[in-house]
């Protein structure tokens, strides 16, 4: 028996556009993207609590809690009963295991633009391919990539895991930005000039880019 033919979409009796008109706005997808120590997380956590302060439903998926359950890795996968699943569901950094990271986070992400919440992201996601499939499972205008621009010796210097001084000493191997590539956003909803500005000053340009787009009242 093929189980894909007994999968059936269920319709909601509360549609999505009802959940909007309750939130006050609608739903969308701010896929925050940069290199390892641009400050997406952060940028992602302030705008977070900006909106939470305007009373505007939104939830943050960040790379490395996401890890730490949905996308768990190597050992850090267990069942109920102490079993380890990582072998099976647990994903690690090559760029299969990557692709399939950002899949699962687009996919609950999605899930949540149709019950009218912001999901917020703040994932390196290194590669344009990845980010368009994302992109191309939502609505226009639901899929805002905003491109944490930092340049490499900025998050070098800063480096708050000591991640580049191990792939700069060889220990840590397909390092995004010094032995795997980071693949800038081509026509990006918008750009952050994370190392000229302050996380806060940076959040206010989002809220004010989501006030243009009609996405959150004025």
């Amino acid at each position: 028996m093929n189980n894909e033919t007994n999968v059936t979409w269920h319709e909601h009796r509360v549609s999505r556009e009802m959940r909007e008109k309750k939130n006050g706005h609608k739903g969308c997808v701010i896929w925050f993207t940069g290199l390892s120590g641009s400050g997406k997380s952060t940028v992602a956590n302030t705008l977070d609590h900006k909106l939470y302060q305007l009373g505007i439903q939104t939830v943050v998926l960040d790379g490395d809690n996401v890890r730490h359950g949905l996308n768990a890795g190597p050992g850090m996968l267990k069942g109920a009963h102490g079993e380890d699943f990582s072998s099976r569901f647990g994903l690690g950094f090559s760029a299969i295991d990557r692709e399939e990271n950002i899949r699962r986070i687009g996919a609950v992400a999605e899930i949540y633009t149709q019950t009218g919440v912001i999901a917020l992201t703040a994932f390196i996601s290194p590669y344009r391919i990845d980010r368009d499939r994302v992109r191309n499972t939502l609505k226009d205008g639901e899929f805002i990539e905003i491109f944490v621009d930092a340049p490499l010796e900025v998050c070098e210097e800063r480096d708050p895991k000591g991640l580049y001084k191990k792939a700069r000493a060889g220990e840590l191997k397909g390092f995004t930005g010094i032995d795997d590539p980071y693949e800038e956003p081509e026509s990006p909803e918008l750009v952050l000039l994370a190392a000229e500005k302050t996380p806060d000053i940076l959040a206010d340009e989002v809220i004010e880019f989501l006030k243009d787009k009609a996405i959150i009242n004025s």
